[in-house]
């Protein structure tokens, strides 16, 4: 069984089509949304939790991708440059879903649990020092 979290661009033209549901009932996957970006006739942009058993999700991967969906894994697009940040916690204070946390009061140290993020954007926009980026521009 794999789960994981991807954000999907819908280019204006294949926007309408169920491809969605498609793999559901192709490839025997369910999903949860996790943020959702539509944009009347232009693209539609989802954060989604696809889950199924595995040759079945790349099946169900391949058969987006063979359609037109632009698709990012979001644990490879989250970054965050170490180098920079100062573990400020702003990023903490704005993550709706705790990918980002403090755990040692001590020392102040922000955690970053990839697994845990649906790529909203929320850090990237607050961190003072641009340590956090999304990779495509989600």
């Amino acid at each position: 069984m794999i789960s994981k979290k991807v954000v999907l661009r819908f280019p204006k033209d294949i926007a309408d089509k169920p491809l969605i549901s498609d793999i559901c009932k192709k490839y025997d996957l369910t999903f949860n949304i996790m943020k959702a970006n539509i944009f009347p006739r232009k693209e539609g942009v989802l954060t989604l939790e696809i889950s199924g058993n595995d040759e079945s999700f790349y099946k169900g991967i391949d058969y987006l991708k063979e359609n037109g969906v632009e698709l990012t894994f979001v644990e490879e697009s989250i970054k965050r440059d170490e180098d920079s940040c100062y573990h400020c916690g702003f990023c903490v204070a704005v993550c709706p879903t705790q990918a980002l946390t403090i755990e040692d009061r001590k020392t102040m140290r922000v955690e970053l649990y990839k697994d845990r993020c649906i790529a909203c954007g929320y850090c990237v926009k607050v961190c003072p020092v641009k340590a956090m980026s999304l990779d495509s521009d989600i």
